[in-house]
């Protein structure tokens, strides 16, 4: 929503796994919340004390609002609640729809669908957060090599 918790943790596992896979050239990251409501702010502490822990530095995002031009720049457009989700469906293009989905369908093996919101909850919510993303991260990274870079 105001990208300081969810997105910019996602962006930052993200960012490290495609590092991790020396696929950085290839695979460009961005974060975005559907509200404005901490443009030009950075991660929330908590976030970025969570991702600290596990070596991944949130430090240098800067929140900022999804617009209708990414889904020309972006080729996945993924939201980490419904909610979120159908303020993105109503924003997007006609031929654009193949590119929306939510973060956690790429993590199959997980039951939940949503990742939740830690933002009023204690530090156990964003290290929660930050599990989620990874195992949907790993499950991105695979689509992405064998749909777009030709990669198993």
């Amino acid at each position: 929503m105001g990208n300081i918790c969810r997105s910019p943790s996602a962006e930052g596992v993200f960012r490290s796994l495609v590092s991790e896979r020396l696929l950085t050239q290839q695979i460009m990251i961005e974060s975005a919340g559907t509200h404005a409501y901490h443009v030009g702010e950075p991660p929330d502490k908590r976030a970025q004390r969570a991702a600290q822990r596990r070596n991944i530095d949130l430090s240098r995002q800067v929140a900022r609002r999804f617009n209708a031009a990414d889904f020309d720049t972006f080729d996945y457009v993924l939201a980490m609640d419904h909610d979120n989700l159908q303020i993105l469906r109503s924003m997007c293009p006609v031929g654009q729809e193949h590119k929306l989905a939510l973060f956690l369908d790429f993590a199959s093996q997980l039951e939940e669908d949503e990742v939740p919101d830690p933002y009023y909850g204690g530090e156990n919510g964003f290290e929660r957060v930050l599990d989620l993303i990874e195992v949907a991260s790993e499950g991105l990274l695979n689509d992405i090599c064998r749909r777009h870079l030709g990669m198993s």
